[in-house]
């Protein structure tokens, strides 16, 4: 004989039942789960003194309730199951923890070591050691602070920022580190903005005195943390001899209305014998030992430059977190890497040209060590002693052998 059917729910009857197996809360929800229920929880249990704080924890919806709920579900949202749970605001906290991580640097992210960013980069190789490598030079990085550096903790000033520049769209920090790409990042940087639509076509004066980028000093306390805190920061190093001889040769082997008379009538003046007039009148013809024995010099005739100052004190690794930290030496490489992890437009890469003095070579390792190489041993060790906290923070072997 056959059972009879069960006649179908009412709405009413739907909405009594779910009420009563879970009260207070829509089907579904956790009622332990909730901070704010947490928190009136933990008030009702010290009113009560030693009364519990609430009623059993209620059994699970049962297979044939959710069901029930699945075919009818816009009746017990209409009638009576209360809006203010959980349950009905878990959709829109997730929502504002999805934006949050999207506003997270992406580089940050792979820095410390959660996953990848894509699946396409997860199946790569390359990218994968390019995320490694970026882990390795920020982890040294970091040693180094925490060895040699005692003020680390030091709150961050309008000095320790003043030589980065703002690219807002792309939410970009880029520290300029000259004779390490300097231009050729401001042509990117621009690109990226909006200010041009090629890097070709930005010329050298424009770069570096249009003044089209906004420097992070620029920006009250507020503006400065806030980029601090959501932006991608980064910058570009070079192997520190060969980054002081290419600034040697830009500054002082051609033709100069700054550097000759700032920096050469003071250097000629006290570290040449016997100079002529004409020398000391234009400051030019500065030899390389000579700049050397004015950089060595604890009383230097002349201040320092920013084209041969330290990078830790250009940029303040150990006060300010940087992301990614990319080489001179493998910039191509480098540099479009960053750029896809800030999902620049695709078609953007980071040009090559040498737009000053295009027509002489690039200083390379070799030549390098042919300037070093009028240099007496002594020099050359005080030298790296100079310049000994960027070797050691930015991970360069020593350049000669007889080096300590």
């Amino acid at each position: 004989m056959a059972m009879p059917r069960r006649p179908r729910p009412s709405a009413a009857t739907l909405v009594m039942e779910t009420q009563s197996d879970r009260p207070g809360l829509p089907l579904g929800a956790c009622n332990d789960c909730s901070p704010g229920r947490y928190r009136e929880g933990k008030a009702h249990a010290k009113a009560d003194d030693g009364f519990p704080a609430g009623p059993p924890r209620p059994s699970l919806p049962t297979m044939q309730q959710q069901r029930r709920l699945q075919k009818h579900p816009n009746p017990v949202v209409a009638k009576g199951l209360p809006r203010k749970g959980w349950g009905h605001r878990f959709p829109r906290m997730h929502k504002r923890r999805r934006r949050f991580v999207l506003k997270k640097s992406p580089v940050r992210l792979a820095v410390n070591e959660t996953v990848l960013k894509t699946e396409e980069a997860e199946d790569d190789v390359r990218w994968k050691n390019l995320y490694q490598t970026q882990r390795e030079r920020k982890r040294i990085m970091k040693d180094t602070c925490s060895k040699y550096k005692s003020n680390s903790k030091r709150i961050v000033t309008p000095y320790h920022v003043s030589r980065i520049f703002v690219e807002d769209k792309y939410r970009v920090l880029y520290c300029e580190v000259p004779k390490a790409g300097c231009s050729n990042w401001k042509r990117v940087l621009m690109v990226l903005n909006g200010l041009a639509s090629s890097t070709s076509a930005i010329q050298h004066n424009t770069v570096h005195y249009g003044n089209y980028l906004k420097r992070l000093d620029s920006f009250d306390r507020k503006g400065i943390n806030h980029r601090l805190s959501t932006y991608t920061k980064m910058l570009f190093v070079r192997e520190p001899f060969e980054k002081l001889v290419s600034a040697f040769r830009d500054k002082f082997e051609h033709p100069n209305n700054y550097y000759h008379p700032v920096f050469g009538r003071p250097i000629v003046s006290k570290y040449r014998a016997n100079a002529t007039k004409e020398a000391l009148r234009t400051g030019s013809g500065v030899t390389f030992p000579e700049f050397i024995q004015y950089l060595l010099d604890v009383h230097r005739p002349v201040g320092m430059d920013i084209h041969w100052e330290h990078v830790n004190r250009l940029c303040s690794p150990c006060v300010i977190d940087y992301d990614f930290i990319g080489r001179f030496e493998t910039m191509e490489e480098d540099a479009n890497f960053f750029l896809h992890l800030v999902k620049a437009p695709q078609n953007l890469t980071f040009p090559r040209f040498k737009d000053r003095h295009s027509d002489e070579e690039r200083t390379t390792t070799q030549i390098t060590r042919q300037y070093f190489q009028q240099l007496s041993p002594s020099q050359r060790q005080r030298s790296y002693d100079f310049y000994y906290m960027d070797y050691l923070m930015f991970n360069y072997s020593k350049p000669f052998e007889d080096l300590y």
